[in-house]
């Protein structure tokens, strides 16, 4: 990571006050900045008891601008990162890297698109070129991080339906094709979202096959030169804002052994518009595509007599963030371990950025604090900690904040690819993104539900506060896909993603949809995600009671929770058990 005269060097840091409890004599002891170092001070009054008033003071300061929407690998965002560990250090926790600090560096690199010189324009049948206008019907990068310009000469077009090749479903969209060197066009989700059929992969519930990043690693397995998923709001799940702030500036990834060679050339969004206009040109309907497409033994479809071109021009920045781990080492069993994780980073500041309401037109606020989306989750994690320390458990607890969510899961996928504790000595895990502040809720909402016996749990600590569990009441926008634990789960880690409520104590499940509606719709990966004093932290605190409750019984007990009989990470789970 570079130097910086912020003096952010505190990468190694603990913080201005003492553990709450004696570490071995042996553990790895972190170094102690000064306070002045950090960006912003640390909690003074924070108390090991699960309230409202600490968490707002952490979600306060981790949503501040200060932090500049704590954008993984740059020197301000990774401050962020910094005061979680500090604030580790403070609350008792030990260092859980394996070097000895509170962080895991995670290489990663940066890559920028320049707009006014890239571009992907469909020639039509009759010659006429169709050039997409960047973030408004196109958004466009590439994976390949060793070259300034990447470029792909005039190539066919496929439309190849939701891009899946799914054997246990009999499904292969690329049957009968040879896509390489080819533009494919690609519908969002998968067939069983588009016809409701519950025989049909899992009905309305999203598989993963329906997430735009297997679209783009099975396009890249064909051979594909570019890959392009067409937008829908529904089926997405989210509107085409969220698409072209989420892939526009600039874009983090792991560093690739490969420097993406095994990638597409260009991967990216076109809208419905633009697909509506592009399959017109080659003489097909847009809407009779898709009934198509989600027929058994559909095929893919040349547009014949149209042609893709494209070229990126790109800055390329090697840097480095970082996960926060800290430990909380077990009295009687210290090498099983029960794990919290949640993202501290989020979309940073990005410079130019049309920031208005529909119709709108200014630019005064270029910062993505990401309040929600997850300085409560990060928070929550932090306020755990501080209640796990305060007292003795068999089992140890890991604490793991990871970077880069917001570009893949990338830096849960890292501590899952280099964990710091074998995985077969995690017992079980609990995952926490995202949380409203609509205050107090009747149930809490599982996402993914029917998975594990983690949900068992869970359910019996919410009935004894007359609460209940409620199963993902949109399972087609496949949340259970699109967080960190996920990172965790296919590797057969038991996890549990168990988010707030939505049926309120004022106002029921209609007002609390309501409030999850106007989020998605006005805040979520907008700069309105900003943190507010009004809000009600009552519900949030009593969710994070609930999870504290479900990770003590695992910490203090010798049981293995494990998933449901034929879940689709039981077979891993197994098989790393039985590992050594």
């Amino acid at each position: 990571m570079k130097n910086f005269a912020l003096a952010v060097s505190l990468i190694a840091l603990a913080a201005c006050g003492g553990p709450k409890q004696e570490a071995p004599v042996d553990a790895p002891v972190a170094e102690t900045p000064p306070a002045e170092t950090l960006l912003l001070p640390l909690p003074a009054d924070t108390t090991a008891d699960i309230n409202a008033s600490d968490l707002a003071q952490r979600i306060k300061a981790l949503a501040d601008d200060t932090f500049e929407g704590r954008g993984p690998g740059t020197p301000i965002g990774e401050a962020a990162a910094a005061w979680i560990g500090a604030e580790m250090a403070r609350i008792g926790l030990q260092p859980g890297s394996d070097d000895g600090t509170y962080f895991q560096k995670v290489a990663m690199v940066n890559q920028t698109i320049d707009p006014a010189q890239s571009f992907l324009t469909f020639t039509v049948p009759d010659g006429t070129e169709m050039p997409t206008v960047l973030k408004e019907d196109s958004v466009i990068w590439t994976k390949h991080q060793d070259s300034a310009t990447i470029s792909f000469a005039p190539s066919d077009v496929v439309f190849v339906g939701y891009g899946v090749v799914a054997p246990e479903y009999d499904w292969n969209d690329y049957a009968g094709q040879d896509v390489t060197g080819k533009t494919v066009v690609i519908l969002v989700n998968d067939p069983g979202f588009a016809t409701g059929d519950t025989d049909l992969f899992k009905g309305k519930a999203m598989t993963y096959y329906g997430r735009w990043t297997y679209k783009y690693e099975e396009a890249a397995r064909q051979g594909a030169a570019a890959a392009i998923i067409v937008h829908e709001t529904e089926p997405a799940s989210y509107g085409w804002d969220v698409v072209k702030n989420s892939w526009s500036g600039a874009q983090s990834d792991l560093v690739r052994a490969d420097g993406g060679a095994n990638r597409a050339l260009m991967e990216g969004w076109i809208s419905r518009a633009m697909a509506e206009k592009l399959l017109a040109s080659a003489g097909k309907d847009f809407e009779a595509m898709k009934t198509a497409a989600k027929t058994p033994g559909f095929q893919a479809v040349p547009l014949t007599g149209v042609k893709a071109t494209g070229e990126i021009v790109q800055t390329i920045e090697n840097l480095d963030s970082r996960n926060v781990i800290g430990v909380l080492p077990g009295a009687t069993t210290p090498d099983e371990y029960v794990l919290y994780t949640a993202h501290w980073d989020h979309l940073g500041k990005k410079t130019g950025q049309k920031t208005g309401a529909p119709g709108e037109d200014f630019y005064d606020d270029q910062i993505f604090n990401g309040a929600v989306d997850n300085a409560t989750g990060a928070s929550a994690l932090l306020e755990l900690a501080e209640a796990f320390a305060a007292e003795s458990h068999d089992r140890s607890l890991l604490f793991v904040s990871v970077t880069l969510e917001e570009s893949g899961l990338l830096g849960s996928e890292y501590f899952a690819e280099h964990p710091t504790v074998p995985l077969n000595q995690i017992v079980a895990g609990v995952n926490m993104d995202g949380a409203l502040p609509v205050g107090r809720t009747h149930n809490m909402v599982v996402i993914g539900y029917g998975a594990s016996q983690l949900e068992d749990r869970l359910a019996a600590i919410l009935k004894a506060n007359d609460r209940v569990i409620t199963p993902d009441g949109k399972p087609e926008a496949g949340y259970f896909y699109r967080s960190d634990h996920i990172s965790l789960a296919k590797r057969g880690v038991p996890m549990l993603y168990a988010d707030g409520g939505d049926d309120k104590l004022e106002g029921g499940v209609a007002a609390g949809k309501a409030a999850a509606a106007a989020y998605t719709a006005e805040r979520y990966h907008k700069p309105m995600d900003e943190y507010s004093d009004d809000w009600d932290l009552s519900g949030f605190t009593e969710d994070i009671q609930a999870l504290y409750a479900v990770g003590k019984g695992i910490a203090d007990s010798s049981d293995w929770p494990t998933w449901y009989p034929g879940n689709e990470f039981e077979a891993a789970r197994k098989e790393s058990l039985a590992s050594e």
